[in-house]
């Protein structure tokens, strides 16, 4: 996996272990597996329903286009699985 993939990881990771919860909504579990696995204007468009700002949609646009020009298919495959595992462990 390449660095991208682990720190994508690891932002999860740090998400649930912070507040030892791992009900997460549902909003934000869709939002990362948007991120990771649609394509830019899917997640673009994801992004202007809160906000709105061609900043803002910029940015968004840029990260996006990072992860996927650092991730191939398979890591975001992974990350995904991994997150769904974490969602659904009991021992969070």
């Amino acid at each position: 996996m390449k660095p991208a993939g682990a720190l994508v990881l690891l932002w999860a990771a740090s998400l649930l272990l912070s507040g030892r919860d791992c009900k997460i909504c549902s909003a934000v579990s869709d939002d990362v597996t948007l991120f990771l696995m649609g394509t830019t204007e899917e997640y673009v468009q994801e992004v202007a329903q809160y906000r709105n700002e061609s900043i803002i949609l910029e940015n968004a646009k840029s990260l996006k286009e990072c992860i996927d020009g650092k991730m191939t298919a398979d890591d975001k495959t992974n990350a995904v699985n991994v997150l769904d595992k974490i969602y659904a462990s009991p021992l969070c």
